[in-house]
């Protein structure tokens, strides 16, 4: 059966020695996150998601949600309690502002319990997940009132949150949608349509659920300038704060999905039911960007849940499991076979998800950190090029890291061989749950091109030449260190592929627009394997030096410099082949027309 344990020792080694966390205890909210009191958090969210969240992962999968003939939704057996265990114990209020209830700690310290989350069970850690996304949105762009009346109840958990884009008729293209927002006269909006695909729509583990509903005024532009964002909940909210009448709008049914089946995702009816702008009329898009940007990492974190949980247990059967011998003669003579943890190809498949996921989970702190400087970095300067990464790479952690988390979830599956394929060994669900995050939030391909098409051009390509700068930094550093100098060498040559594919993009792009289109996914794996490689060459560097000290678990920081060894000869020279392929434009892949793709 699945086992979960929380990966708390790597995420402390992060944080203290990777990241050095400590070094910013004089900017707010990071004076609280000493390493004890960081440590303390981490071993108790470490064991909620392992004693209260993964038992019933698997039994919620099994079960789904189900919609009641009045639209009301329940979620599976457990489901409830463990809420109100999550909510009761603060979890929901780890990085929320103090002014509303929260703690107010960093988002470094908040992104590894979001991680134990997603791996320990992911439809339920999208309940809270998507209410936090929905909060940042009404943070940022919402009024005073607006924040009032509903923050303080979402961040304690007591009301939930979601983000209602898509409808039927289109996803992506958000300028083709058909919900209507007329004016009732007091400020309010009759909200009226259908949404689609609504994660966390309905179910019954808040009191409220407060939608951000993307709708089109009366005179608005039919396009995606016209769009504006609307706060629509379950249950209006009286003037004192209680809750009043029903708001006109249901559960129309729940999808009938591959994975998350105990996550309610709604279709979604709204009939004149009342709303609030948020923000400015039909700028509306700009507001949901908050609340996307911020689920897209959360997305790139679910990839690395789903990636971890699936490692350690293919771990775990590669060592129990018998089956052959070593190519090198009988590891265990007195048995009639070995275990498959000694054949090189299993080998293969658990060694490129230890640097997957090591790396992604490194990827996602160090960005986590970005976001916090970005907010209260000590000079503007600082607070830009924080913002400016991460910026940067949010399409790298969403869209690379899901994909590489998705690798992971299907070749652990093959390292169970045949049992990988049957439910009750669980694999299967990691394989199904991780297939989704490649999709919403915006499709992968749809990343890559917000990379290549927005990220790179913006404010002059301020932002990837501030990515350049930090790898050359990093690799220049590390040459005067004789045990780093040849990871260094070939970090250094994987970023040069990708400055070679930036810049011909640079020269070709404009020519054929396609010529953009058709590297875009491959650009991202680039950028995606140089930002894990100067993890690694950072974790490498970190483990070294508690080594050549004397501090730290000498297995495991010698784990973390084979792993290291295994990125730079395993992933890295992935980048030539990746750039050739951007090189070889679009002109083969856009011939053909429809009637030639296949020919009966």
């Amino acid at each position: 059966m699945p086992v979960y344990r929380a990966p708390v020792q790597d995420s402390l080694f992060l944080l203290n020695d990777v990241l050095a966390v400590e070094r910013y205890a004089n900017l707010p909210g990071f004076a609280n996150a000493s390493p004890d009191m960081i440590e303390a958090v981490l071993t108790e969210a470490g064991k909620f998601c392992e004693e209260v969240l993964f038992p019933i992962n698997q039994s919620g999968d099994l079960e789904g949600c189900t919609r009641h003939d009045d639209g009301s939704v329940t979620t599976p057996k457990g489901f409830k309690e463990a809420y109100k265990a999550y909510c009761d114990a603060g979890w929901t209020l780890l990085t929320q502002p103090e002014e509303f209830g929260g703690q107010a700690l960093p988002h470094v310290v908040g992104f590894p319990v979001e991680e134990y989350r997603m791996a320990a069970n992911q439809a339920f850690a999208m309940y809270p997940g998507l209410t936090q996304a929905a909060v940042a949105a009404i943070l940022v762009k919402g009024s005073d009132e607006q924040k009032a009346t509903y923050c303080p109840k979402m961040i304690s958990g007591e009301w939930g949150g979601t983000m209602n884009l898509t409808e039927p008729h289109c996803g992506t293209d958000l300028g083709l949608i058909r919900t209507r927002a007329v004016p009732n006269g007091d400020g309010s909006y009759a909200i009226t349509g259908t949404k689609i695909f609504i994660s966390s729509g309905e179910h019954d583990l808040t009191e409220n659920i407060v939608h951000l509903v993307l709708a089109k005024t009366p005179d608005a532009p039919d396009s995606v300038k016209g769009i504006s964002l609307f706060i629509v909940p379950k249950f209006l909210v009286n003037d004192d704060g209680s809750l009043g009448d029903r708001n006109a709008l249901q559960c129309g049914s729940i999808e009938h999905k591959m994975g998350i089946h105990a996550n309610s995702t709604c279709v979604m009816n709204y009939d004149g039911a009342k709303g609030w702008m948020v923000g400015e009329e039909n700028k509306g898009l700009a507001a949901m960007f908050v609340m996307m940007n911020a689920a897209r990492l959360g997305v790139g974190i679910q990839g690395l849940g789903q990636a971890d949980i699936a490692f350690q247990n293919a771990v775990a059967y590669a060592q129990d499991r018998r089956q052959g011998r070593a190519l090198t003669g009988p590891q265990d003579p007195q048995e009639k076979a070995d275990p498959l943890f000694v054949h090189p190809d299993v080998r293969r498949m658990l060694m490129d998800a230890k640097a997957t996921v090591e790396g992604l989970r490194a990827l996602c702190l160090w960005g986590a950190l970005q976001v916090d400087l970005a907010h209260v970095a000590e000079t503007e300067e600082e607070r830009q090029r924080a913002d400016d990464l991460v910026s940067l790479l949010t399409p790298v952690i969403k869209g690379y890291g899901t994909d590489k988390g998705y690798d992971v979830a299907t070749n652990a599956q093959q390292v169970f061989g045949g049992h990988g394929y049957i439910e009750e060994w669980g694999m299967s669900q990691y394989v199904r749950d991780a297939r989704i995050t490649m999709i919403y939030e915006g499709a992968n391909g749809v990343q890559a091109m917000d990379l290549v098409g927005r990220k790179l051009a913006q404010n002059g390509g301020r932002a990837i030449q501030a990515f350049f700068a930090v790898i050359d930094g990093e690799c220049a550093r590390a040459k005067d260190n004789e045990a780093l100098a040849d990871f260094a060498g070939r970090l250094e040559k994987a970023n040069g592929e990708l400055k070679a594919a930036t810049m011909w993009f640079m020269q070709n792009g404009m020519a054929n627009p396609n010529n953009i289109g058709a590297g875009a996914h491959h650009y991202m794996h680039i950028m995606g394997i140089v930002a894990l490689g100067s993890m690694w060459l950072m974790m490498a560097e970190a483990a070294g030096k508690a080594l050549a000290e004397g501090r730290g678990n000498k297995a495991f920081l010698e784990a973390k410099l084979v792993t290291a060894r295994h990125f730079a000869e395993r992933f890295l020279p992935d980048a030539g082949s990746l750039r050739r392929k951007i090189e070889a434009g679009s002109e083969a892949m856009m011939a053909l027309t429809p009637e030639q793709f296949y020919a009966a």
